[in-house]
């Protein structure tokens, strides 16, 4: 498989878009707000879970290449140093 490099800004677009196009709607309920979900942006597959790490360690099964890049759900960043993180409300 040939791989493009795309700089850390292009993935983020890509992730970004394809959550707000298509993955939001399905993933954005009360049981799963401060989840994490992370997604495959070559595909478009994704996966949630509490902090991240199992899905992307089942989406790297399925794609060892996989591009993945993860989104704190209902929240506007995914980590915060500080301890405090706004919430996205849309």
């Amino acid at each position: 498989m040939q791989s493009i490099l795309l700089s850390r800004e292009e993935v983020a677009r890509r992730a970004k878009e394809l959550y707000e196009n298509s993955i939001r709607q399905q993933v954005e309920t009360e049981e799963n707000i401060g989840k994490m979900v992370i997604i495959d942006i070559e595909t478009g597959e994704y996966a949630v879970d509490k902090t991240g790490i199992q899905s992307a360690h089942l989406l790297r099964q399925k794609n060892p290449y996989a591009r993945l890049f993860g989104i704190r759900i209902g929240y506007k960043v995914a980590v915060s140093f500080s301890g405090e993180m706004e919430r996205d409300y849309r």
